[in-house]
């Protein structure tokens, strides 16, 4: 990863420790890790390894036992829940392994529900939403509701919408998990694409090392630790 930029994103001493009866559980370990705009890092290891775990973290949904996460200059411990949930609108996007979109809007309007809750007018966010639903082939599709799209279309909804904010980093956790092969592929193409295209940096958790080898920087998280896979 290169340095001649400010980060999008830092940790620092990074820690995560549950309580389970008398015993003290370490999940993350120290972790120092730093990306750049336009980074994609892909992040595997086996089921309960703090993957999911590590994500909350960086998104700020969780808050770490010690150690630091900075979003630029911003400390997210420092921040009052109302100025992070601000933060997180505007410079970070998700895409889950389920779609979470809202049975009862049409695509354009789950892509165009960021804007409004930034305040952004109603025709302008449109506007704005259906581009992004043509940057990721779904022009035919604007007015169909998620039950009326396959579940390849419904993920291409989630990724235009986390992208609608024009965030620095979106975080995708699993995007391909719930997908059949070829629509999988299709996917993870259309991924490459938008990185390559929008300059965002993407943070990606998956099982599949096929797709993981497609990121810039693969980390396998074991014993809390990031070691580095390529």
């Amino acid at each position: 990863m290169t340095s001649n930029t400010q980060a999008v994103l830092k940790c620092q001493k990074l820690v995560k420790e549950y309580q389970i009866g008398p015993e003290s559980i370490r999940v993350l370990d120290e972790l120092d890790f730093v990306l750049y705009p336009g980074d994609w890092v892909s992040v595997v290891g086996a089921s309960g390894s703090g993957k999911t775990t590590l994500l909350n973290m960086l998104a700020g949904l969780d808050l770490p036992s010690c150690g630091h996460v900075f979003w630029g200059a911003e400390d997210l411990a420092e921040l009052s829940a109302s100025k992070l949930g601000k933060l997180r609108n505007r410079h970070l996007g998700f895409v889950y392994q389920f779609h979470h979109l809202l049975a009862e809007f049409s695509a354009l309007e789950n892509v165009a529900m960021p804007l409004w809750i930034q305040g952004v007018n109603k025709k302008q966010a449109l506007q704005r939403a259906s581009h992004m639903l043509q940057k990721v082939g779904l022009q035919e599709r604007v007015a169909h509701k998620p039950a009326e799209l396959s579940g390849g279309e419904r993920q291409r909804v989630a990724i235009a919408r986390a992208l609608i904010t024009e965030p620095a980093l979106v975080l995708l956790d699993e995007p391909t998990g719930n997908l059949d092969r070829d629509t999988a592929k299709e996917i993870e193409q259309l991924l490459q694409q938008l990185n390559a295209q929008l300059h965002t940096a993407f943070i990606v958790v998956t099982h599949d090392l096929s797709f993981a080898s497609l990121a810039k920087h693969t980390f396998h998280l074991q014993g809390g630790k990031l070691h580095s896979a390529g």
